[in-house]
């Protein structure tokens, strides 16, 4: 949140200069405050762990936030029950002419077909138009990022040898963007994914700014339009165990997976995995729905 100060105390300089968010007399006098409204389409297989590990990450600010989970109709969810659809979940017909403050766009098992060939895509695509005169701002995760590279950018993903699995160090590119304030220099994240959006194509798109990325890993944090359109090539909001219970999952199936990397203290996977990554994804999710949707969208939501 804001510091509030005299316009012309001098520390106010030195604060701006280290990216400190500082706000006048004037501004805080005249901020209406509302709860803000958030759209979470949630196109994980099993929702209910997404649903808790995203909660969890916007829980992290004393902003009041009200979500509403959304669901595609044109695919039929195998690993959630349908009375836990129908009670949580709408459509885009459902709010179609609802405006929303903030509007995250999961991930989904379906890196391996092509965008077009997804049974859902289409609906997708109209989602992501939909928000564009809907939404203050939209965060695209994993999947969610590549398919919004592909759909704004016609930057499309290609295959990577193999399946890139573990917590990464990523490099902060861009320190005055309000999106990463407070970020160390390094940090780390998860990846789970078998393709990639190319780090070449992303830094050859004007349109795009990127904010931070690895030397393994690519490009993780990138931004467009101010923040309207904000994309997150990994998992921050996994929890401890996720990267464990894929891991095991696809052992049990006879899939080829490695351990994940730097996830298990000496590489064993008997042992409890290291959380490393949760206070930077707090910090994310903070500077989302701060910077990027509390203070960007209207005080009247029909003014989006």
């Amino acid at each position: 949140m804001p510091i509030k100060t005299q316009s012309d105390l001098p520390a106010r300089e030195i604060l701006e200069n280290e990216n400190i968010f500082v706000m006048d007399e004037f501004r805080a006098l005249h901020q209406d405050i509302r709860p803000l409204e958030v759209l979470i389409l949630n196109i994980m297989p099993v929702k209910q762990d997404t649903e808790l590990q995203l909660l969890r990450a916007l829980s992290n600010t004393p902003l009041q936030t009200d979500v509403t989970f959304m669901n595609v109709r044109s695919h039929v969810s195998l690993n959630t029950s349908a009375s836990h659809l129908n009670k949580f979940y709408i459509t885009l017909d459902d709010i179609r002419d609802q405006k929303f403050d903030g509007m995250i766009i999961t991930g989904a098992p379906v890196e391996d077909i092509r965008f077009e060939e997804v049974d859902y895509w289409e609906e997708i695509c109209e989602i992501m138009d939909w928000a564009a005169t809907h939404v203050t701002s939209t965060l695209h995760i994993c999947w969610g990022a590549q398919a919004g590279f592909y759909h704004y950018y016609g930057i499309n993903k290609r295959k990577l040898p193999r399946k890139l699995f573990g917590v990464y160090e990523h490099k902060v590119s861009n320190r005055k963007i309000p999106l990463v304030r407070g970020f160390d220099d390094v940090f780390l994240a998860p990846h789970s994914r078998h393709t990639e959006t190319p780090v070449e194509e992303i830094l050859a798109c004007k349109e795009l700014t990127v904010l931070a990325q690895s030397p393994t890993a690519g490009v993780f944090l990138a931004i467009a339009e101010n923040g309207k359109k904000i994309f997150v090539n990994g998992h921050p909001e996994y929890d401890r165990y996720t990267l464990n219970n894929e891991y095991y999952r696809d052992l049990n199936k006879g899939l080829p997976i490695q351990i994940p990397y730097n996830y298990y203290p000496q590489d064993d996977p008997t042992q409890r995995p290291l959380l490393q990554w949760r206070s930077h994804s707090n910090n994310l999710y903070s500077n989302w729905l701060n910077y990027y949707v509390y203070q960007a969208t209207p005080y009247d939501i029909r003014d989006i």
